[in-house]
This record gives C-alpha cells, structure tokens and sequence, in this order.
C-alpha cells in the first residue's frame, strides 16, 4: 500500500499552492499549517531547495471524530499535503492516505473514519 497519492500539473508552484489550498477549503479541510521547506532549508543549514512547501490540512469535523475514538491520534494529525516543483512548469500535489498511517493503530473504527478522509483527499487531488 502506497502511503500517498498524487498528481501533477502544469502551472506553477505558486498556482499549485493556491488551487490546493482552494480545493481543500472546498471540501473542508482548512489549513492550520504551513511549511516553506525551501525557505526552511536556506535558513537553518544553508542549502538551495526546489520550491517544496507542506500544507498542514485539517477537517475539523473528522479530526473531532478521531479525537473522540483515539485521544492520542493528535499525534498524527494534520494531514499534511505537499506541493512541489517538478520542473518544466509542472508541479506535483501529494497527500498523506490517512488509511496507510492509522494502520499503526489497532483500531477498526478509527480505521472506518481515515477511509472517509482519504476519500475526501483523494478526490482534492484528483479535481486538481
């Protein structure tokens, strides 16, 4: 089982960071974190990154659902969405299948709640 899925699409990084970002707030998902993995890089060790920044998506309802399941699910959460470039004037959206990361928790009824969210994220990527 793959531990993310993705896309890519030609327009350029900024773009792709606000039709992800749009696409997420329109199925509910809103974004409590952000992450410029390039400008991180540069800053703290001095390297040069292609532009890469992680979105840190959340839905507050699902998240309330797997709270109320797992109180320790928190560790796992946002589902984080990744932009980067890929060259050409192309850029690839990925993001975490919450199914393959709860599978570290022996839990069928949380199990039933990521699938819900993979779905909700598989169809943001896809819809890109």
């Amino acid at each position: 089982m793959s531990y993310y899925f993705s896309k890519t699409i030609s327009c350029s990084f900024e773009e792709a960071v606000q039709r992800a970002t749009e696409a997420l707030k329109n199925a509910g998902f809103g974004i409590i974190t952000e992450t410029d993995v390039k400008e991180t890089l540069k800053k703290k060790i001095d390297v040069d990154f292609r532009p890469y920044r992680i979105l840190g998506a959340c839905n507050p309802h699902m998240a309330f659902e797997a709270l109320k399941i797992e109180d320790k699910v928190g560790t796992m959460l946002p589902c984080n969405v990744i932009v980067q470039d890929a060259g050409d004037g192309r850029t690839e959206v990925a993001a975490i299948d919450p199914v393959a990361s709860m599978q570290a928790i022996d839990n069928p009824r949380l199990l039933e709640t990521a699938k819900q969210v993979r779905s909700m994220l598989e169809t943001v990527v896809k819809e890109l």
